[in-house]
């Protein structure tokens, strides 16, 4: 039997997703390391030792360890928490990696769009961009998928160290915290909705937001993202004047 043309089988085809998955988890795991890594270097720099770091934020000491090694991923609430009690943007912390010798700024930064890897710019025969360009092309943001398939995606070809400038992506069902738990962190908000629709809560009052919508809000008061509907949210976000923030746990206030 001819078998040289023959179509794979259904088990056949199954037993190759687990390489892709594989290959997938590796890369969640290599960005987990990275940016635990990162955070664990920022809070040494701050001279914070990891139980004081937690007790500011209201944590156990066990999750920043397991964020520092890589082993769990933060959620919004603790990553935006952790960032601020440092003193950096998120630009600065999730984005801004250091890039091994020889390799072009930004080439140590993973480039994930929807949970894969991206084609280089060379693939996609675009040209590459000087060290220093103004210009972030569309196919090669740095991104970061978050708990519960959030994502964000850095808008700036370069970090800005005063303003978080980003993509965001919220797929259905996704939030930015549980229902009983706010955050909130210094600065200004700014939002703009590109597709879908997304539920905001602010202290105890709620917004519903969709395409062509904009909101901004002083971002000391508690507050909450969560996608409303089947269609995954995207959105232009921008974040002005973070520093230091409040306490992780704002489970008190209601949304």
């Amino acid at each position: 039997m001819d078998v040289s043309n023959a179509k794979p089988t259904g088990n056949q085809r199954r037993r190759r997703r687990p390489a892709l998955d594989e290959g997938v988890g590796v890369e969640r795991q290599a960005l987990r390391s990275d940016l635990g890594q990162r955070l664990r270097e920022a809070r040494e720099q701050k001279n914070i030792g990891l139980r004081e770091l937690a007790r500011r934020l209201g944590v156990s000491p066990s999750l920043i360890s397991q964020i520092e090694t890589g082993k769990t991923e933060p959620s919004i609430n603790t990553l935006f928490a952790m960032v601020s009690e440092l003193e950096l943007s998120v630009n600065e912390i999730v984005f801004d990696s250091k890039p091994e010798a020889g390799e072009p700024a930004g080439a140590g930064a993973a480039q994930l769009r929807d949970g894969e890897p991206m084609s280089s710019l060379s693939d996609l025969s675009l040209p590459a961009e000087a060290p220093e360009s103004p210009v972030q092309r569309a196919t090669s943001r740095t991104s970061i998928s978050l708990e519960s398939g959030v994502s964000w995606q850095r808008l700036t070809a370069q970090p800005d160290h005063n303003v978080d400038f980003l993509y965001l992506r919220y797929p259905p069902g996704s939030e930015s915290t549980p229902p009983h738990s706010l955050m909130r962190h210094n600065g200004t908000e700014y939002g703009y909705i590109l597709q879908g629709r997304l539920q905001v809560s602010i202290g105890f009052d709620r917004y519903e937001i969709g395409p062509g919508d904009t909101i901004s809000f002083d971002c000391t008061r508690p507050h909450r993202f969560a996608a409303v509907g089947h269609e995954t949210v995207e959105a232009v976000w921008f974040v002005v004047g973070r520093r230091n923030t409040l306490s992780v746990d704002d489970s008190s206030v209601a949304p």
